[in-house]
């Protein structure tokens, strides 16, 4: 590697979404703190560059998932990607912290690792679940995995790649007990009767996939039960504009509150939950309430994934369990009938063994994750030793 002659290590960071910019931001605020000066450089949203970062291109150009999506926007992608090597191998970061977005961040790891700077991957791909083959080009790519999931660091080890469990940060900042009254109170809810949140997902695509069927099913519970009352937290007001108009087309008869942010509180509000897969599952998880995850992906998309996936399940929940805690319902399976019948079980079904199994995930996935990311990436790369190099 090349040293930097600059008293401040320059490190490289990119996150492509917004669950990337809150990892990288808890990341950035811990290194601040181990290693005071540090300049941080790359991709990231409001949270990361309020920890200090200088992001070179949006970070929501990179937020698109999905094959059929990511063709449509392939030549901003390769034009961000060529940016930035050429950027990053100019100013000789330090080291340099992909987060997430693996399809971005993996190839100009690889880049930049054969030019001699350090790389880590924060977040593991799902190799381990689909495309197991990738793993000599993860290898390739990166120095060292930051694992969110222990059972991801297992898989690493066995194919001799460096990986560090180091958690997850909901599990550090999400309490293991939230009060469904003091959620009701915050949001101006009722605290009687029951509610079922509704998180058709934070992208416009997953909204207009999942958004008519999870709005239908609604209606039906509400046909079943007048006395059901019905929440929806969007990530933003595009996001909630596009929900309300699809409720409109869908289900104009539905009484349903929609919120800007607040999904947490939401969950922590509801009785069962009807979301999407992905991190919403885990958020679900610790804030320890039932649920029904069900995803659609494009057809292209889908028609690739079948093929290739390898896991027993999708959702995080039954994933860390190694079983079916959480009803999971996928592509075809997912009807407005199949889900308000799911979302009815977990309504009206015993929660206490559920609950007290999420509990103990909860705790197995507290490991400080921000702090201990940041020593990792500090360690790879060698900040200390630059910081003394720096000081004689």
């Amino acid at each position: 590697m090349t040293e930097q002659s600059s008293a401040a290590p320059v490190i490289a960071v990119i996150a492509g979404e917004h669950s990337g910019d809150l990892l990288g931001a808890g990341m950035l605020r811990e290194l601040r703190k181990q290693h005071p000066g540090a300049e941080f450089i790359g991709v990231g949203g409001p949270l990361m560059q309020a920890e200090g970062l200088t992001s070179i291109v949006p970070m929501e150009d990179l937020a698109v998932m999905g094959i059929a999506e990511v063709l449509g926007s392939l030549f901003t992608l390769l034009s961000h990607r060529r940016k930035l090597v050429k950027h990053f191998k100019a100013v000789r970061p330090a080291v340099f912290v992909g987060i997430d977005a693996p399809d971005f961040n993996l190839p100009i790891a690889r880049l930049l690792k054969a030019s001699g700077i350090p790389t880590i991957q924060y977040v593991s791909p799902s190799v381990w679940a689909w495309r197991q083959g990738r793993i000599k080009g993860i290898k390739e790519a990166v120095d060292h995995v930051l694992c969110l999931l222990p059972f991801e660091k297992a898989f690493y080890d066995a194919h001799d790649l460096p990986a560090t469990f180091v958690g997850h940060p909901l599990a550090d900042t999400v309490p293991q007990s939230w009060s469904k009254t003091e959620a009701r109170t915050e949001l101006g809810l009722e605290n009687s009767g029951s509610l079922v949140a509704i998180l058709p997902g934070s992208r416009a695509g997953e909204i207009a996939r999942l958004g008519p069927i999870f709005l239908q099913a609604a209606a039906l519970l509400s046909e079943q039960n007048p006395q059901l009352r019905f929440i929806a937290p969007m990530i933003s007001e595009p996001r909630a504009e596009q929900f309300r108009a699809l409720q409109q087309q869908y289900a104009p008869a539905l009484s349903i509150k929609l919120l800007e942010g607040h999904s947490r509180s939401a969950m922590a509000a509801a009785d069962a939950l009807l979301l999407t897969s992905g991190t919403v599952t885990l958020e679900a998880m610790l804030i320890k309430r039932p649920m029904v995850v069900a995803y659609k992906f494009n057809w292209l998309t889908y028609q690739l994934i079948q093929r290739l996936f390898k896991a027993a399940f999708f959702s995080l929940p039954n994933l860390l369990a190694g079983r079916e805690l959480v009803p999971e319902l996928l592509q075809q399976q997912v009807t407005p009938e199949s889900l308000a019948t799911a979302v009815d079980e977990q309504l009206n079904q015993p929660s206490d063994s559920l609950i007290e199994t999420f509990a103990t995930l909860h705790r197995q996935l507290q490991q400080d994750a921000d702090q201990l990311s940041a020593r990792v990436v500090g360690e790879v790369g060698h900040l200390a030793r630059l910081a003394e190099n720096s000081n004689k």
